[in-house]
């Protein structure tokens, strides 16, 4: 059986992440709220979205401490084991990028040289006295945030090459990789946590895309409970992007309450601002919007974490948003449907 998440627990039972995601909830709103990222209006929402609780982080267990030497021997140093994970940051509008945070790499330690005396010095207790405590740790099986070497220049390829949104193959896992790791363990229904484990680098293997709703045209498709953004052509995904829509919570502006709404539906764009655009709520700005129903647009940001975080407009990274104005197009007209 597959372990649904992105790495196998370490240790203890250390599980990354402070924050994951699911879909939106099923919790009744008492009231009927407008919902805007721009001003516009929108219908009154009963999904406010709910967040399961983030797995608790375990301290390392401490080595065992010296124990006093007898004359004439010395006690050897203890070793410890390296724990570090990453965390993803908390949401908030424009508040965080949702990346995780590399770990600090271990220092490089070497052991002193043997010289076959009889003196005992620099000698390991144990049995047998066969294993070093400074000896340097094996690398982890598993990818995360600030990595760089050849496997993860090989999983960018894989992810570009199944349509992920990834631009550089460069060895270096970054904001850009971490977006797309989101988007594949989405797709896959894992845990989203940004670290390659084996259920998500299995999922890499065997080309877990998502499929399109639509079967004919040019569609910007938003998948909310899965929250991607997905390039179509005729009924063929061609982009899979890594999205944060509305979060279901309410929020003053401007002395009215809205909440936090993505609308499900079939639209189409009709208005866009090519370059940053401030929102009449005050909310925050806004990259290169294309506006589909109301003052609900997709745009870019420079926070989308790997859950619903936005006040009703979905979210798409500044790079992505850029492909999707100048490489894709999307122009006025392009339909947009949301489910």
């Amino acid at each position: 059986m597959r372990v649904m998440h992105g790495r196998p627990a370490p240790g203890v039972g250390t599980a990354v992440g402070k924050r994951v995601l699911g879909s939106l909830g099923a919790v009744a709103l008492t009231v009927g709220l407008l919902s805007a990222c721009d001003g516009g209006e929108q219908p009154p929402v009963d999904t406010p979205a709910t967040s399961s609780p983030s797995p608790e982080e375990s301290a390392p267990s401490p080595g065992p401490s010296a124990e006093e030497p007898e004359p004439e021997a010395s006690a050897s140093e203890p070793s410890s084991e390296p724990s570090g994970d990453g965390a993803d940051e908390g949401a908030g509008e424009d508040a965080g990028d949702g990346t995780a945070k590399p770990g600090e790499d271990e220092g490089d330690e070497s052991s002193e040289p043997g010289d076959g005396t009889s003196q005992g010095e620099g000698k390991p207790e144990g049995k047998g006295g066969d294993k070093d405590p400074k000896e340097e740790p094996e690398k982890p099986d598993y990818i995360e945030y600030g990595e760089v070497s050849a496997r993860v220049g090989k999983l960018q390829q894989r992810l570009k090459d199944l349509g992920y949104f990834v631009t550089s193959v460069d060895k270096a896992y970054g904001g850009e990789t971490q977006q797309a790791i989101f988007a594949l363990q989405k797709a896959g229904g894992l845990y989203r946590d940004g670290v390659v484990g084996d259920a998500t680098q299995n999922a890499a293997d065997d080309g877990v895309v998502p499929k399109a709703q639509t079967s004919s045209g040019k569609v910007l498709e938003i998948d909310v409970d899965r929250q991607l953004v997905l390039a179509v052509e005729n009924g063929k995904v061609v982009k899979i992007i890594n999205a944060s829509s509305g979060n279901g919570e309410t929020y003053e502006a401007k002395g009215a309450t809205y909440t936090a709404y993505t609308p499900r539906g079939s639209f189409a764009v009709f208005r866009e601002v090519n370059g940053m655009h401030s929102s009449t709520l005050e909310l925050g700005d806004m990259w290169r919007p294309k506006f589909f129903t109301g003052g609900i647009a997709v745009h870019g940001s420079a926070s989308v974490p790997a859950f619903p975080a936005s006040h009703g407009c979905v979210r798409v990274s500044n790079s992505a948003m850029d492909w999707i104005w100048d490489t894709w197009g999307a122009p006025s007209g392009t339909p947009v449907v949301v489910y």
